[in-house]
């Protein structure tokens, strides 16, 4: 059984790139259907930080959570 084919049979993975998440790794069933947007809310002692993630479809089972650019109408 080559590689690809093994690959092809697993779970899909997500790659979260930038921000708190980052070099984290998310694996679901193809069967169940990833967010397109990951919303991560950071609570401290100061106020709560939220980031966001899109997903960014990459070639075969997955893809990547990249950090959104905040923008100025982003305030949360």
């Amino acid at each position: 059984m080559s590689e690809d084919h093994s690959l092809a049979d697993g779970p899909d993975v997500y790659w979260f790139v930038g921000g708190p998440l980052d070099g984290r790794v998310d694996t679901r069933e193809p069967s169940d259907p990833a967010p397109g947007t990951v919303r991560y809310v950071h609570l401290h002692e100061g106020p709560k930080i939220v980031h966001h993630y899109d997903l960014h479809e990459v070639a075969g089972h997955g893809g990547e959570y990249r950090l959104r650019d905040p923008g100025p109408d982003q305030a949360d």
